[in-house]
């Protein structure tokens, strides 16, 4: 005969149910949706040379009007 053994249930954080303004945003955003594809990496770039233009044009506009 073979010995009882307790089985014993591991508690998971996850366990809980979504919160409700949450519940539909990931479906959202796992949806593939036609149109460019940008990664993060490239946002950061053409943000930092378009501000690193800005600071030229400011620097610029100050060496001319002198």
């Amino acid at each position: 005969m073979m010995p009882k053994t307790a089985k014993k249930r591991k508690k998971r954080s996850g366990d809980g149910p979504m919160p409700s303004g949450g519940a539909g945003l990931i479906r959202f955003f796992e949806d593939e949706t036609p149109g460019i594809k940008v990664g993060p990496t490239l946002v950061v770039i053409l943000a930092a040379i378009l501000v690193i233009a800005t600071v030229i044009a400011h620097i610029s506009s100050l060496v001319t009007a002198a």
